[in-house]
């Protein structure tokens, strides 16, 4: 099959626009273009963002053993041979563990972008997505949605398309600049978002600072602290001694503490011609001579 026939001349935008909701797409519908592929022959999509959930994988397992893949995957001829995987990587290891030798797909003429739109489309909506999976995957269709010289604002289409707040889009792309490292903090909640995008705009080297000093001084980076990081990295002054200053906790400055009495309960033991001062004095003072009583004692 040729890779540069009918898909150089179509535009996929979402997986809805190619091919529906395939949770309501009937067997009658596909039967036409599903073929059994045998599961080694089938590879998964390259740079695939998204990991199979233990407890889902063995679940959809016991379901194709009773019931059979109930709905077919995607994929594509690879050039060296065998499948490309655009939609079933999670039911093709389904398969796999149900001992199946085959499983049901839907073979598509499609340009790498138009098959990474696909992909994305067909694995966003999980709930049980990781944020460093929204991260990548939004990425790689941001820019395969560039590639394909989409008119517009691209976050502004991919909202429509998505559901997702443009600003959020954004920022889980700016994520994606992260490291691996960096990233599987940010799902383990270990590096909350805000600190995280700032820490994204720094370079590879400079990002690995900061992870050795995470791990190296067991702290999480507060808001202020990533804001600083980046502001020194962005005027090219960020040093990996600087970031472990930054980020010690000896660094983190105790906020003063500002003790405020409500005017009623001093009403009991102040009479009204007392200023403030003179409370404030009589106050302390009692204080003082109740601490030279504690160290008495």
């Amino acid at each position: 099959m040729s890779k540069a026939g009918s898909a150089s001349k179509i535009k996929v935008t979402s997986f809805n626009d190619l091919f529906g909701n395939t949770d309501t797409i009937s067997e009658s519908q596909l039967s036409n273009d599903v073929r059994e592929i045998p599961l080694t022959e089938l590879y998964e999509f390259k740079n695939h963002p998204f990991h199979a959930d233990a407890d889902k994988l063995e679940e959809m397992a016991g379901s194709i053993n009773n019931f059979g893949v109930l709905v077919p995957g995607i994929c594509r001829m690879r050039p060296q041979g065998g499948y490309e995987i655009i939609a079933g990587h999670t039911r093709k290891l389904a398969c796999e563990m149900a001992g199946l030798r085959t499983m049901p797909m839907v073979i598509k003429n499609l340009s790498d972008d138009e098959a990474t739109i696909v992909m994305i489309d067909s694995n966003i909506q999980r709930e049980d997505i990781l944020i460093s999976e929204k991260a990548k995957a939004y990425k790689m269709r941001y820019d395969a949605m560039k590639h394909q010289g989409v008119q517009g604002n691209s976050l502004s289409t991919m909202s429509k398309e998505t559901g997702e707040n443009a600003k959020k889009i954004q920022r889980y792309i700016w994520l994606a600049r992260l490291s691996d490292d960096l990233l599987e903090l940010v799902d383990a909640k270990k590096l909350p978002m805000a600190p995280a995008i700032d820490i994204s705009f720094l370079e590879i080297k400079e990002q690995q600072w900061v992870l050795d000093a995470i791990n190296d001084l067991h702290v999480t980076p507060s808001m202020e602290q990533s804001a600083e990081i980046k502001n020194l990295s962005q005027k090219q002054s960020l040093e990996e001694r600087v970031v472990r200053q930054i980020l010690s906790p000896k660094a983190v400055k105790p906020k003063p503490r500002q003790v405020t009495f409500k005017a009623e309960r001093l009403n009991d033991y102040f009479p009204d011609n007392y200023s403030e001062d003179e409370i404030e004095d009589i106050i302390i003072t009692l204080l003082e001579e109740w601490k030279r009583k504690g160290e008495e004692e």
